[in-house]
């Protein structure tokens, strides 16, 4: 075996493990797929008749997993200079962005829930329900914020590229 065939497969391996655990962490499974893919290739980016040909899906699989991505924030659509084909392209420091549009959503949730539980009567069982899961949003909220920049100190201390 050839060290291309050994590399393809190993990438392989890697996309359909990754996207497996990524469906069943909730995430739809051809755009996990997608993802995966498009995070094993060394440039982060992949047309759509790559993405195909890796994956041996239908464009319109392609299509219906990029949507998704890109509505998520995970992907986005750039032109080939000089080309009229688009590149899917990962998020520079995805994991980062994610998570701080997940703290967005927290605080959404929060608020949501105190005013539920404002509106339903503290002292309610479905009010105390309510307050407790807002003040655990909110405790996760703090963790968040300061998960997040130990990350960044720790990135720094890496020596990784800066995105």
């Amino acid at each position: 075996m050839d060290e291309t065939a050994g590399s393809a497969e190993a990438v392989s391996r890697f996309v359909e493990r990754f996207a497996g655990q990524l469906t069943d962490a909730g995430m739809q499974r051809m755009a996990a797929r997608v993802f995966a893919a498009l995070l094993a290739s060394d440039e982060a980016s992949m047309t759509s008749a790559e993405l195909g040909e890796a994956l041996r899906i239908s464009p319109a699989a392609v299509s219906g997993a990029i949507s998704y991505l890109s509505q998520v924030g995970m992907v986005s659509r750039e032109r080939e200079p000089g080309s009229r084909r688009d590149r899917y392209v990962l998020h520079n420091e995805l994991w980062y962005e994610t998570f701080t549009r997940r703290d967005q959503v927290l605080g959404m949730f929060e608020k949501t829930l105190r005013e539920g539980a404002a509106g339903l009567g503290e002292g309610t069982p479905a009010g105390v329900r309510l307050s407790e899961t807002a003040a655990f949003f909110e405790f996760l909220q703090g963790e968040m914020h300061s998960m997040l920049e130990r990350w960044r100190v720790h990135r720094a201390g890496l020596g990784l590229p800066s995105a």
